[in-house]
């Protein structure tokens, strides 16, 4: 069709689409699915060939956020039965980080609750990442503290994090329903820090908060004007307890035609399938491996994710292979653009990028929800809210209790 040929070859060439276009993809039918799959395939190809990108959470503190986003089940007043722990010791976050490593990832995810850290937080998270990398000197590490003040990106900088996550959510016009307690400003100039110190920005959105359409174009036009490096898509896991336990508005059809959108809107940038990938897209995950090139290994924040064991047999079943701890993510434009920023931020920056690089040859180039990488998102249209909550799918919400906070082994 001529709408999947024009948005190919804009993606082909690094070229914006259109809003309209954008929306275009979202309002495709069922019949056009797999020709959009296979649109978006190509563009992901050109710029990061066949390989997978794993990348594993960390909970360094669960629960008790003041904060009140209406999405997140460490929520002001979350009823969730989630874990609820202070600060891991360095050598608790590195022991858990291990397990994610030796399944495969080679970036760790450091995620705290909170709106963000204080001065001390940043020394506790720093210790936390000298400990990881004196175990393993490849590994990239992504910080995801939630709000940064002045120089607190420098410093995580300084301290050996490659990137920082802290996500759009939705749209500017519709932030104010889903939080009170900061401003969809208060992100940007998060992510904004995070670039100017050199830091890789991973920024993305959540699906299925009731938003409309052109929520989700506006949010992803916004992550592109930001220059995020990576781009998590999540996708809203209802918590028991939460504002939004009863949005259960996403089919796996929606969640590809949004990863869909995402790819074409950001063409050369790590998109990646976040939290409620299993929830949401469930027996058709393999073919959102086909648009988005990175996903998060073994469990989530609150949640749990599928065995580990079977992401892997996943990514070898559908033809994937695991991106390498010696490869770079980004297309080479990307990489030495983002290395060019790092020098230019001053002795903290690195001559490196933390989500990625070089593609194979012939070819270029969260974390989640809250304050960062956490298991959100999910979309429907409001008026099929009501339809929707009769096929609830909540036996599909496993509330973490294994891993990182707890006695038992991680998932990965």
């Amino acid at each position: 069709m001529d709408l999947l040929d024009t948005l190919t070859a804009k993606g082909l060439r690094r070229e914006l689409p259109t809003r309209e276009e954008a929306l275009a993809v979202l309002a495709t039918t069922d019949d056009e699915l797999l020709d959009v799959v296979a649109a978006a395939g190509r563009v992901r190809r050109q710029w990061f060939g066949r390989r997978v990108k794993l990348n594993y959470l960390v909970n360094l503190k669960s629960g008790l956020c003041p904060e009140d986003c209406s999405y997140c089940s460490q929520r002001l007043g979350s009823k969730a039965e989630i874990l609820k722990y202070t600060w891991l010791k360095p050598e608790q976050a590195a022991e858990a980080a291990a397990a994610g490593l030796a399944g495969g990832a080679k970036r760790v995810c450091l995620v705290a609750s909170g709106r963000g850290p204080t001065d001390r937080d940043i020394d506790r998270v720093a210790d936390t990442i000298a400990a990881i990398k004196d175990a393993n000197e490849a590994v990239e590490v992504c910080a995801c503290l939630g709000l940064l003040s002045d120089n607190q990106a420098e410093r995580l900088k300084a301290a050996g994090a490659d990137a920082y996550n802290h996500n759009l959510n939705t749209s500017e016009s519709t932030y104010g329903e889903i939080t009170s307690t900061h401003t969809y400003a208060d992100r940007v100039d998060t992510v904004n820090k995070a670039h100017g110190a050199g830091l890789s920005a991973c920024s993305g959105l959540i699906a299925g908060m009731g938003e409309s359409d052109a929520d989700l174009v506006d949010v992803v036009f916004a992550l592109r004007e930001l220059d995020s490096d990576s781009v998590p898509v999540n996708f809203l896991i209802p918590f028991e307890g939460t504002p939004l336990a009863k949005e259960w508005n996403l089919t796996p059809q929606r969640c590809l035609r949004i990863l869909a959108m995402v790819r074409f809107v950001c063409p050369d940038v790590e998109v990646r399938i976040a939290g409620g990938r299993e929830v949401h897209l469930r027996s058709m995950q393999p073919l959102g491996l086909h648009i988005a090139n990175s996903i998060f290994l073994g469990d989530y924040l609150t949640s749990e994710g599928q065995a580990g064991q079977a992401d892997l047999d996943m990514i070898a079943d559908a033809g994937f292979e695991i991106e390498g701890a010696g490869q770079v993510t980004l297309p080479r434009h990307r990489a030495d653009a983002a290395a060019a920023a790092a020098a230019a931020a001053g002795p903290c920056g690195s001559a490196g990028d933390s989500c990625g690089s070089a593609a194979p040859e012939g070819s270029a180039h969260a974390c989640g929800s809250g304050g960062g990488c956490g298991p959100c998102g999910g979309h429907g249209p409001a008026e099929e809210a009501e339809a929707a909550a009769d096929e609830v799918r909540s036996d599909l919400v496993r509330v973490r209790r294994r891993g990182a906070g707890t006695e038992l082994a991680p998932n990965a």
